[in-house]
């Protein structure tokens, strides 16, 4: 993005909710690595939709799927999962395959991207809620896939909503989220002036959410295709039909609970692959400790 041409309108869009029955669906993947062994590593992929109507909550979760990678399997197990999902492949702008220290993300992404399209093509006139923005051109984010899910949403008269819970985008040296207005919520405020640098393409308008009370809110991307009363109906048909807490739709935090893994599941699978499968797991120190003793971060800090 070119930050110094980015900002938000002064002037709030207001927002009422409406409280005509309109179904809310939310999509969240995670994934969690189980350990290591001679030969990789084993991970594990989960997605969860969630759904409101009639005022209850439904929800359906998809795996663990549980994966053994190696530099030798994981440009066949990657390829294998972009058929399953989408029949012919969705790689990224070059053609190539994630390395391996990627290839957990990839995986949920590729889950991700399947979850959304599935909802895009079944629900009208609701309300899709993903995670995240609808910035495209990435390698988990091909453009060709996120034109055709909105697209699906759009001929069943469905908006997809998507909020990113972090933001890097400024405004006058400030994150948009983080900038002050003394309005009164819940409103919406319009970002103008975004240039995403190539191969990135911005495929919905962004603006800044402040749905409730407090200090918190989000960048919230909508369909780029749809005009603007339509963008603004869909998010006052979001607060007439999901309860919103801290500026956050409490469909999407549920599809984000129950896609998490424990630390029980986790123990759990470690347990079932080396029983079922065979499969011996390592224990490799932790090398920041044994180096550095107190002042070692771990692996995951550096």
């Amino acid at each position: 993005m070119h930050p110094q041409t980015l900002q938000l309108r002064t002037q709030p869009i207001l927002l009422k909710p409406r409280h005509e029955e309109s179904m809310v669906a939310a999509v969240d993947t995670s994934t969690i690595k189980i350990g290591e062994t001679s030969a990789g590593m084993l991970i594990a992929v989960r997605g969860a939709n969630v759904w409101r109507q009639n005022r209850n909550y439904r929800y359906m979760r998809f795996g663990p799927f549980i994966f053994h990678l190696t530099e030798e399997n994981k440009n066949d197990v990657y390829a294998v999962l972009q058929r399953a999902c989408f029949e012919t492949p969705r790689g990224d702008s070059h053609g190539s395959f994630p390395n391996i220290l990627q290839m957990p993300m990839r995986m949920a992404s590729l889950l991700e991207r399947w979850l959304q399209a599935m909802l895009s093509r079944t629900i009208s006139r609701g309300q899709i809620l993903f995670d995240g923005s609808l910035t495209s051109g990435t390698g988990d984010a091909p453009t060709s896939l996120i034109r055709e899910i909105l697209a699906n949403a759009r001929k069943r008269n469905t908006t997809v909503l998507a909020f990113s819970k972090m933001t890097n985008l400024r405004a006058n040296g400030q994150l948009i989220t983080d900038l002050s207005f003394e309005h009164k919520p819940p409103y919406l405020l319009e970002a103008i002036g975004m240039r995403p640098k190539p191969p990135m393409i911005l495929l919905g308008d962004v603006f800044v959410a402040k749905l409730t009370k407090g200090s918190y809110a989000f960048r919230l991307d909508i369909d780029r295709e749809i005009a603007i009363e339509q963008k603004i109906e869909a998010v006052e048909r979001l607060l007439g039909n999901d309860s919103v807490s801290q500026s956050y739709p409490e469909t999407l935090r549920l599809a984000h609970i129950l896609c998490t893994f424990t630390a029980n599941e986790v123990i759990a699978m470690q347990h079932f692959v080396t029983m079922k499968c065979g499969l011996r797991l390592l224990n490799r120190p932790d090398m920041h400790k044994l180096l550095f003793g107190p002042f070692g971060r771990g692996e995951y800090c550096s």
